[in-house]
């Protein structure tokens, strides 16, 4: 069984008669391609979202009038096109564009690349950054998905949503390897998640590219609900993880203290 978190915990119940099938196989199909399936046969397709591979050459083919996919005949691939499902988001959803002036005066004030992440499954999207790209192996660049355990933002989000539902994330997957670094055991993980709920901030040094740490704070709507993840990142030089983080926890919590009216 996989573990999903809700994408939006505000959602009501969808009545079955409202639901449309088809709609769901095609972002289905959309979704089944990755860094590690870049091209797919139909058949390959089918398999790896549950359809047979008749049913998923349909889409497929759909998808490819529609200019979403192309095709050499036997195998598939995503176009640019599929980045306008994203860029709607970004250009449409309040979020973004209420924190951006909010980033500017963070990253003014610590010297930093400053995010606002929103937790979609067990993976963090970036939604809103501020500040100067940086020779980092993986980028996190706006729109990017990264694992959420292992940054800052992710493990925060992750560790916010209670022991219950970090529990069923442990014992649902593997903790994937991505450095020397990387947090693998669940025991020790776990505790982690612990840590995080009882402070109210994370850090992650090293986790996913070397040299570099980030530091969270919870980013709450008005009501108090928790909707995302504000970070920095920043390179590991002289300065220990205590001085990082006193030197920016700070200005981060009064950033999202500041922004909680707003949401």
């Amino acid at each position: 069984m996989s573990f999903e978190l809700p994408i939006s915990p505000t959602a009501a119940p969808l009545d079955k008669k409202d639901w449309i099938a088809g709609l769901e196989k095609g972002l289905s199909i959309i979704e089944t391609f990755d860094d590690a399936h870049p091209r797919l046969s139909a058949s390959q397709a089918g398999e790896r979202c549950g359809l047979t591979r008749t049913a998923a050459r349909r889409y497929l083919l759909t998808l490819s009038h529609l200019g979403y996919v192309a095709t050499d005949g036997k195998l598939f691939w995503l176009t640019p096109r599929v980045m306008r499902l994203g860029q709607s988001y970004l250009e449409s959803a309040r979020l973004p564009r209420i924190v951006q002036p909010f980033l500017q005066r963070l990253t003014a004030g610590t010297q930093e690349i400053s995010y606002v992440s929103v937790l979609d499954g067990t993976d963090i999207v970036y939604v809103a950054r501020n500040g100067t790209n940086r020779a980092m192996n993986t980028g996190f660049v706006l729109g990017a998905r990264v694992p959420g355990q292992v940054t800052a933002a992710g493990m925060l989000l992750l560790g916010m949503q209670g022991e219950e539902a970090v529990d069923q994330w442990l014992n649902s997957q593997d903790l994937k390897t991505f450095t020397s670094y990387t947090i693998t055991n669940k025991d020790r993980m776990r505790l982690e998640m612990v840590r995080i709920r009882a402070q109210g901030w994370a850090i992650s040094e090293q986790q996913l590219d070397l040299s570099y740490r980030g530091v969270a704070v919870p980013l709450r709507d008005h009501k108090g609900a928790l909707v995302a993840a504000l970070s920095v990142s920043m390179p590991m030089t002289q300065e220990s993880a205590e001085e990082a983080a006193q030197r920016v926890l700070p200005l981060l919590r009064e950033t999202a203290a500041a922004m909680m009216n707003l949401i």
